[in-house]
């Protein structure tokens, strides 16, 4: 039986380079987002991949997402639960409260609302269980200077983690968590040329090839349900993460 995976924010970065790896691995792979032409791009990277347009935000087109899933594929064995927002670096007392309500939509409650979701087929389904991986990010451990939106939000990504993780197993859903530190991407493109550093100062940080982290999340969807990854860190060998603060 061929295994289906959701990855959302799926049309680039991370999400890209993971449906392209679960695809070559023989998964079936529904790449999500909001931005259709991005999807179709990535998609046409290999024929088991398709492309879903969804807002992890909209309640509706979350429900929508799985539903179109389950009623093509027959069913979810893996949500890769990826999409997120990063805001410019803001010192805190500047932070509007419509930005750090967007992050929290996005990285919080769309995370919430397409677990939700995956939750529900996968425990209905048959056979029974699947898996859920969170992007959790090394911000879920520790902050990057002037990014308290992302921090919060991603520290929430922790608890939402666990409480996954505790819930599924009544129904044979095993949830873990991938904190990925500097993998090369447009979106971490500004940490390569100088990001903040703890102590104020500005400077360029190592970074990996995206292709570790799409192998890594390949790793935990590999297990079998009885085994689980619960929390990964993988990240730039050299980056200043341990050191932070």
């Amino acid at each position: 039986m061929t295994q289906v995976a959701v990855i959302t924010g799926g049309g680039s970065g991370i999400g890209r380079a993971a449906g392209r790896k679960l695809a070559e691995a023989g998964w079936q792979v529904v790449l999500a987002g909001r931005r259709a032409e991005m999807l179709v791009d990535a998609a046409s990277a290999h024929p088991a991949v398709v492309p879903m347009v969804a807002d992890v935000t909209d309640e509706a087109a979350v429900d929508r997402l799985f539903s179109e899933t389950v009623a093509r594929f027959g069913r979810v064995d893996l949500l890769f639960n990826n999409a997120g927002s990063f805001s410019r670096p803001t010192p805190l007392p500047e932070v509007a409260l419509a930005d750090f309500s967007a992050a929290l939509a996005v990285n919080v409650t769309g995370m919430f609302l397409c677990a939700r979701a995956a939750f529900r087929v996968m425990a209905a389904q048959s056979p029974q269980g699947g898996r859920i991986i969170n992007n959790g990010s090394i911000s879920a451990h520790v902050p990057r200077p002037q990014a308290v939106a992302y921090t919060v939000s991603k520290h929430a990504v922790t608890g939402l983690t666990r409480a996954l993780s505790l819930e599924g197993r009544t129904h044979d859903i095993a949830c873990g968590q991938i904190d990925i530190g500097n993998a090369a991407t447009d979106l971490t493109a500004g940490i390569a040329r100088g990001s903040m550093q703890a102590d104020g100062h500005i400077a360029p940080e190592p970074m990996m090839d995206v292709e570790h982290a799409a192998a890594s999340v390949l790793h935990m969807a590999s297990m079998p349900l009885s085994a689980n990854v619960q929390f990964m860190t993988v990240m730039a060998t050299a980056m200043p993460y341990i050191g932070r603060g």
